[in-house]
C-alpha cells in the first residue's frame, strides 16, 4: 500500500507540474502580444493631435 500511495503522490504531483507550467507558458505568450496601456494612450493624443491640426489647416 505505501508503495501505490507514494506512486500516486508522485503521478499526481507531474501531472500538476506540468499543467502549471502549461498556464505559465500561456500567461507568458499572452503578456508579450498585449500593448501597455501607455503607449495606447500616446498613440490616441497623437491621432487627436493630427486630426486638430488637420481640421485647423482646412480653415
Amino acid at each position: 500500500m505505501w508503495r501505490s500511495s507514494s506512486t500516486n503522490l508522485r503521478d499526481d504531483n507531474k501531472v500538476i507540474t506540468d499543467e502549471l507550467a502549461d498556464h505559465e507558458t500561456r500567461l507568458r505568450r499572452l503578456e508579450a502580444t498585449r500593448w501597455p496601456l501607455p503607449t495606447i494612450g500616446a498613440l490616441a493624443g497623437v491621432a487627436g493631435v493630427a486630426t486638430a491640426l488637420f481640421a485647423l489647416l482646412q480653415h
